[in-house]
């Protein structure tokens, strides 16, 4: 197993890092105290394929393996988790519209979407059917003119400032398998939009509610085959869960590299902080558990991109371990700074609030507990 990185990979990392630099790492607390939504950003984002990092080469995308896109997304999220974990969503809407849209939709949206003149969201969640995805009651009924979508959605990233939203309805029976997925145009007849919500963190991203009243869309409109949409939902929660873990290790590396540098210049008692013990173990614990997660997104990815069977119950792992251990460095990097780290002129405060999320959001990490004991129990997933 070779745990070094390609040229490639390399110059993926520099190019991203040089990008949180020079337009992330700057702008980043304003937007968050603004609630900006930094779309001339993201185009110059775009610019450098981080709009269309693995969407199919058919509509404009580079066609990466997972684990390229993980480097890119954790290099972003060192200056900026919040307007990062809106790339890694339109990525994985992206992705899915390319993947399985029809030619008409790859044709309409494909490269406005890779080019990053229109982005997109994923509509999932429901007011009743957070976890319990497969229970979800927004409806699409056919038309003579294609489908009727009519229903809710919350929590929706982006939603009210993206172009393109990834709709679940139901178009059967109940359960997973009564589940269709749609392209739908954010600007339809019959689409409300509720208020920004008054969040925690990610401030740079609007988070809003979504109604669908009766909202029609062409019969080409459906991605993959009616009834596959639950499938497609979980693949690609199955990559979202990646970025989103790739998004806490990258928020972890930033407080790190903060810590570090604090305890070296940080006098107490005559001596610098890095010179007591206690605080250089608690460094030591933050740096094994932010490579611990790292290698373990890594491996989750490799997974995915091989097409393991048990690449699901990898992401679920990848994505709990690293969320949780993200968060925790996080929190240690501001304790380590004492009253400062508490002060919105660090970035620490910020990096805390916006990455508690990572442990609600691309499914709870209750769930991927579940997931991953199921699979376990059930003989599916072997981690030998």
């Amino acid at each position: 197993m070779d745990f070094e990185l390609s040229a490639d990979q390399h110059a993926f990392v520099a190019a991203a890092r040089a990008f949180a630099a020079a337009e992330l790492a700057p702008h980043a607390a304003q937007w968050d105290r603004d609630g900006t939504f930094p779309r001339d950003t993201l185009g110059r984002a775009a610019a450098l394929g981080f709009c269309a990092l693995y969407a199919p080469e058919s509509i404009g995308g580079l066609a990466l393996p997972r684990l390229d896109a993980t480097l890119v997304f954790e290099e972003l999220a060192a200056a900026d988790p919040s307007t990062t974990a809106f790339l890694t969503i339109h990525n994985m809407a992206t992705w899915m519209l390319g993947t399985w849209g029809s030619d008409a939709v790859r044709a309409q949206w494909g490269a406005e979407m890779t080019s990053g003149r229109r982005l997109g969201s994923y509509c999932l969640t429901e007011p009743g059917a957070g976890s319990d995805a497969g229970s979800l009651t927004t409806r699409a009924v056919r038309t003579p003119d294609g489908w009727r979508i009519d229903g809710a959605k919350v929590f929706i990233s982006g939603a009210g400032a993206t172009d393109v939203l990834i709709v679940m309805a139901r178009t059967g029976g109940p359960g997973p398998s009564g589940v269709s997925a749609f392209v739908v145009p954010a600007d339809r007849p019959g689409i409300g939009y509720g208020r920004n919500e008054a969040k925690m963190g990610w401030h740079s991203q609007p988070t809003r509610a979504v109604s669908f009243d009766g909202v029609v869309v062409p019969a080409d409109h459906l991605l993959g085959a009616e009834g596959e949409g639950f499938r497609l939902a979980m693949k690609g929660l199955d990559g979202g869960r990646l970025n989103i873990a790739a998004c806490s290790v990258g928020a972890a590396q930033g407080a790190l590299d903060l810590a570090r540098a604090h305890l070296a210049t940080r006098r107490q008692f005559g001596r610098a902080l890095a010179e007591f013990q206690a605080l250089q173990f608690r460094l030591a614990d933050m740096a094994t558990d932010l490579v611990a997660a790292r290698q373990m997104v890594r491996l989750a990815a490799s997974r995915l991109d091989g097409g393991s069977p048990d690449a699901t119950a990898y992401c679920a792992m990848a994505k709990r371990f690293a969320t949780d251990a993200g968060f925790a460095v996080c929190n240690d990097a501001l304790q380590l700074h004492g009253g400062y780290g508490y002060l919105n002129d660090l970035p620490l405060e910020r990096l805390v609030r916006d990455t508690r999320v990572h442990q609600i959001l691309e499914g709870t990490n209750e769930i991927m507990r579940v997931i991953v004991a199921r699979r376990l129990l059930d003989g599916s997933t072997d981690l030998r």
